[in-house]
This record gives C-alpha cells, structure tokens and sequence, in this order.
C-alpha cells in the first residue's frame, strides 16, 4: 500500500456514530510506553531506534491485533505523505517534523495504531467515533496486553510506566475527546470555559492536538494527569466533562437561534451555498463553512447529509489529501480550484 492509497478510505472513527448530536467527532486513548533495552529521547541512538523498530514490529506483528497491519517508515515519505497521515490523526505533527528512525503501524480501519520513536519508543492509540471512551480505552488497553506479552516495559513499582517526558508517568494514558463547540465560539464562551477546564487539569488543544490551532470551531480536550490516577477515573473524569461542556454548547446554540433565529439560519444556508457552489475554497474557508453547515445539522435547520459526510468531506479536503487525489503536485491556488470543485461533486452525488 501507498500512503496515497488511504485518502479514499473511510476511516472509522469519522462515521458520525455516537456523535451526540454532532458534538463529538470522535474520541481518543493512547498509550505512552517505552522498552527497557533502550535509552530514552533524546539519549537514543539511531542504531537504538532501529532496534526498537525491529522489536515492536516483531511484538505487534505477531499479536492479534497488528498481525495484519500495515506500517509506513517515515524516513522513506515524502513531506506530503507524513502530512497526510497526520491530516488523518494517524501521527502526530511531531512524529511528521521529527528525525531519526520513526514509523507508523496501523489497522484496516485506522482504529487502532502505534508511532515508533515519537517522543516515547511507543505511542499505542485508539481512535472511535463519537463519545466512545470506554470502548477505546478496552482497545488500546487490549493491544498493549498483546504487544507487551513480547516486550518489557521500562517500569516502576514507585512511578509506573516510564516515560520520556515526566507528565506521562504512572498510567502513560491520555484520553482526548475532539469536539466541535461552534455556540460556546459565537457566545464569547470558550475562553471563559478553557480556563476551567485548564483549572480541572484538562488541557484544550487545536484539530491536530499539541501545538496546533482551532479550524472550524473544533477543539481537543484530555486529561493531564496521569500520575497516581487511576485509568477507568481518567476516563469516567473526562466522560463527565465532556457532557457538561455538551450541554453548555447545546443551551448556547439554542440561545443563538432563539435570540438571532434569521441569522444563525441565514449562516447556515450561506455556506450551503458556498459550498455547494463555489469555484475557489480555502482549506481555513473549508473548515469555517463546514462548521456553520454543522451548526445547521445540529439544530435540525438542515438535513441533507448526516455528520459522517461532514467529517469525510473535512479531512479529505485537506492540502495533502487533496494532493493525493489529484496525482501530481499543485499550487496552492490550484488547490483552492480543485477543492472547490471537490465539494461542489461531493453535494451533488447527495443530491442524487
């Protein structure tokens, strides 16, 4: 398989399943786990990353989970196919930016997959769509059974799993859920809710977690302890969370449409409009009208599509996806041509 080959593919967690009425995209566990046999980053060796390479593969490979898997080196991609990958939340922007001997092990439906040599040796993720924690949790925590019956973990009776980084010791489990909070936006609400959030120990990121921006009013929330918490608290904490913030969102749409009900309409049918029909589209455009035509499917003002089309059409606009469908590089006004005309094939076969 080709890195290009995955732009087409439905990924599961982008199916609109368990969304809570498109709030929820999807939600994440990962695992930070590091072998025993090898120093840490930034100590490590290439020849030690080459190792560690060998030997996960060997563990995964030969599990149940992976034994079908597919993996990618990330010294043999391109820029635009690290890009991709991490466009479809299978890497993270670090993993892409980093050197050094790195890889990727996915599944079929890129629900469950390991980053070689990220900051840790190992980062085991599960990704689901909607508010589906328990479920990824029970995934990744299944996996990493599998994948450490053949490794040893470098751990500690006092501190846990041993990480590169101390924020990860003890569980090494991060839990995010990645939301989309276009009410809380409009309302001049979301500061005022990272703060608490900050305040509970949670931390607010951008579309691509750590160090990343918003794009289309969507936010990823996690859990920063993970040191003498306990997994299943980690998990029941930030379920818990998540439906506070869902219902402030859902009381700030509904006061929006109450308050300005020709407005939020007249925004949403907008960018129907566009998107139905324009000729030129920025990716920060593409992700602005998606989530005012999202806002419109969360209030029942519009119902062509369901949410699992919205969040396919949100990825698979993205520069490198894009790249990959085209076949050849582009420009990125050439770009902004083909997305638009992208979409505009997309809403049609809708509408068929």
């Amino acid at each position: 398989m080709k890195v290009g080959d995955l732009a087409p593919n439905r990924a599961r967690w982008l199916t609109g399943d368990s969304d809570l009425n498109g709030t929820v995209i999807s939600c994440r566990a990962r695992l930070a786990r590091n072998v025993g046999f090898a120093p840490f980053s930034p100590m490590v060796t290439a020849d030690d990353q080459d190792r560690v390479i060998e030997e996960v593969l060997k563990a995964a490979q030969s599990g149940r989970y992976m034994c079908d898997a597919t993996f990618f080196k990330m010294n043999a991609l391109q820029e635009e196919e690290r890009q991709l990958l991490v466009e479809r939340h299978l890497i993270s922007p670090a993993l892409a930016e980093s050197t050094g001997q790195r890889g990727l092990l996915f599944n079929s439906d890129e629900s469950l997959s390991i980053m070689i040599n990220e900051e840790d040796h190992m980062r085991l993720q599960a990704i689901l769509p909607g508010l589906q924690a328990d479920e990824a949790w029970a995934s990744v925590n299944a996996l990493d059974g599998d994948v450490g019956t053949s490794l040893e973990y470098a751990y500690s009776d006092k501190w846990g799993f041993l990480t590169a980084c101390p924020t990860n010791l003890g569980t090494g489990l991060r839990v995010s859920v990645l939301v989309h909070l276009p009410g809380l936006v409009l309302t001049d609400d979301m500061d005022r809710v990272k703060h608490g959030l900050t305040k509970m120990s949670f931390a607010v990121r951008g579309f691509y977690g750590e160090g990343s921006h918003p794009l289309g009013n969507l936010f990823q929330i996690s859990n920063q302890a993970t040191l003498g918490v306990k997994e299943q608290d980690i998990i029941n904490r930030l379920c818990s969370i998540t439906r506070q913030i869902i219902e402030y969102e859902e009381y700030a749409q509904q006061s929006l449409y109450k308050e300005a009900k020709a407005q939020v309409e007249d925004k949403v049918w907008r960018a129907f409009g566009l998107l139905s029909n324009a000729r030129v589209l920025s990716s920060k455009d593409l992700m602005a009208l998606v989530s005012a035509y999202r806002l419109g499917l969360s209030l029942g003002i519009v119902d062509h599509v369901d949410t699992g089309f919205v969040n396919r059409l949100m990825i698979e606009t993205q520069p490198s996806h894009l790249q990959a469908f085209y076949g050849e590089e582009l420009e990125p006004n050439e770009r902004d041509v083909f997305r638009a005309e992208l979409v505009r094939k997309y809403f049609k076969k809708t509408a068929e």
